[in-house]
C-alpha cells in the first residue's frame, strides 16, 4: 500500500481543517465555503445547498411566495366539470378555495381528491376542503419548513399586516431556495422546447437558448453577434454568474435566475420588467 495514501487527509478532516479558522460572522463562513469549493473540497451542487440553506434563515416568504395576481385559484360555487378542467389547464396539486373574494380563502383542494368523487349530483365542493394555513408574509423561510414539517401541510396563504391575502406559498418554494429547482415528471430541462410559455404569461426559457431563436419567440432585438445564448446574454451583462433568484434587467425583459450552481445557469423565467404586477 502506498504510504502517502495513509497519510493523505481524508475530505472530513480536510473540510474541519479549514473551518477551524473560527469565522467570526456569516460572511466569513460563505467565504470559507468559496475557498473549501475553489480547493476541490465541495463540489458546485454541495457549494449552493449550503448557501441556500444558511440564507434560508434571512429570507421572508414574501420573498418567494407565487403573488396573489398570479394564484390559480377555485371558487366554493364552481360546478364539478369547471374545477376538473382548471386542474387539469394549470397542473397543480392544491388549490386555494375562495368565497367571492381572493380575501376570503375558505380552504384548500386537493387535486388528487377529485378521483375519489362517483357522482356529479351530489358533489358539494365544500365537502372536500381542508383547513387553510395563514402565515404573515414576514415570516422566515427556516421557520415555515420546519412548520410544514411538524403539520405535514404543504401550502399555506400569505397575508399581509392588514389581513388581506397576498399570495401563497408551498414547501416546494421552500425547498427550492435550499437545494435548487425541483422540477416534476414533466421536467422541463429535460424538454425538447426551450423557451415555454406559462399561464401567467411569462416565458421559462433554458438559458442554452440561441438568442436567434428568443428574440424571434419575445419579438426581441439582441445583439446575437456579442453573445450567442440567453445565459450568456445575462453573464455578459452582469460580468458574473448570478444566484438563485437574482433578477437582472436588460432593455425592458426581467430575467429571473430559478436554476443555477455556483458556475452555470440553467433556466431563467423572463417577464416584461414595466409589469406592475398589481393586485387582483
Amino acid at each position: 500500500m502506498d504510504s502517502s495514501a495513509v497519510n493523505k487527509p481524508g475530505f472530513f478532516e480536510r473540510l474541519s481543517s479549514l473551518l477551524l479558522r473560527e469565522p467570526e460572522d456569516r460572511d466569513q463562513l460563505i467565504k470559507l465555503l468559496h475557498a473549501a469549493h475553489e480547493r476541490n473540497l465541495l463540489d458546485a451542487d454541495a457549494l449552493t445547498i449550503t448557501e441556500g440553506a444558511l440564507a434560508a434563515s434571512e429570507i421572508s416568504v414574501r420573498n418567494v411566495m407565487v403573488p396573489r395576481s398570479q394564484m390559480d385559484v377555485v371558487d366554493i360555487d364552481a360546478r364539478l366539470e369547471d374545477i376538473v378542467a382548471h386542474v387539469n389547464a394549470t397542473g397543480h396539486s392544491r388549490f386555494p378555495v375562495i368565497d367571492g373574494s381572493r380575501d376570503r380563502v375558505i380552504g384548500i383542494l386537493l387535486a388528487k381528491d377529485l378521483l375519489r368523487i362517483t357522482t356529479v349530483t351530489a358533489f358539494r365542493l365544500r365537502d372536500w376542503l381542508r383547513p387553510v394555513v395563514f402565515i404573515p408574509e414576514s415570516k422566515r423561510l427556516n421557520v415555515l419548513l420546519r412548520e410544514f414539517r411538524v403539520s405535514r401541510n404543504h401550502m399555506a396563504v400569505v397575508v399581509d399586516e392588514y389581513a388581506g391575502v397576498c399570495g401563497l406559498v408551498t414547501i416546494e418554494d421552500v425547498l427550492e431556495q435550499i437545494v435548487g429547482d425541483i422540477e416534476d415528471e414533466y421536467d422541463f430541462d429535460e424538454a425538447d422546447d426551450n423557451i415555454r410559455l406559462d399561464h401567467a404569461g411569462r416565458y421559462r426559457v433554458k438559458a442554452q437558448t440561441g438568442i436567434a431563436d428568443f428574440n424571434t419567440a419575445l419579438a426581441a432585438r439582441f445583439n446575437a453577434d456579442e453573445c450567442n445564448t440567453v445565459g450568456g446574454l445575462v453573464l455578459h451583462h452582469l460580468g458574473r454568474v448570478p444566484r438563485r433568484n437574482e433578477v437582472v434587467e436588460i432593455d425592458g425583459l426581467a430575467f429571473q435566475v430559478i436554476r443555477a450552481d455556483s458556475r452555470r445557469l440553467y433556466t431563467l423565467l423572463v417577464t416584461p420588467s414595466q409589469d406592475p404586477g398589481a393586485k387582483s
